[in-house]
């Protein structure tokens, strides 16, 4: 038995202390009114996922194992990337060689549910993001899902 102090991090907790580690990351963060497990289903589905992300038209698993996934992601203007990562519901975290994307959610003390997002392009051969408009486009994906959770 240790005497080391233990403490347990929510998933944006965790989301934050991961996309620090990558240089030009951005954390775009709301509380949105609506129930932690309403927000999470819905962001568990990588059809909703891709509707609320700017750029993206699909996004497909192709392969799962547990919480681990590869993903096919097709973008507005053709391109495609193979992301793998994480994705349950709550937390999502995949990248590819060009592009990074990533989500968590959380209870919000008080009520409500807190949305974290990040993503952008990657610098091939570095675990850093292009901080071109990242924070705006999170703000755009966050205000779709506000607009889907209304509906």
């Amino acid at each position: 038995m240790t005497d080391w102090p233990t403490i347990e991090l929510t998933d944006i907790e965790r989301f934050r202390a991961l996309a620090a580690g990558v240089p030009g990351a951005v954390v775009t963060e709301r509380v949105l009114p609506a129930e932690p497990d309403r927000v999470k289903s819905m962001l568990a589905d990588l059809d909703v996922f891709a509707e609320i992300q700017a750029d993206l038209v699909s996004a497909t698993v192709l392969e799962r194992d547990g919480d681990r996934v590869v993903v096919l992601a097709k973008g507005r203007l053709g391109q495609r990337a193979r992301l793998t990562g994480q994705l349950r519901p709550g937390w999502c975290w995949l990248q590819s060689r060009f592009l990074i994307m990533g989500m968590a959610v959380a209870a919000e003390p008080g009520g409500g549910t807190r949305v974290a997002l990040t993503g952008g392009i990657r610098v091939p051969g570095r675990a850093a993001i292009v901080p071109i408009r990242v924070r705006q486009e999170s703000a755009k994906s966050l205000d779709r899902l506000e607009r889907l959770l209304r509906a």
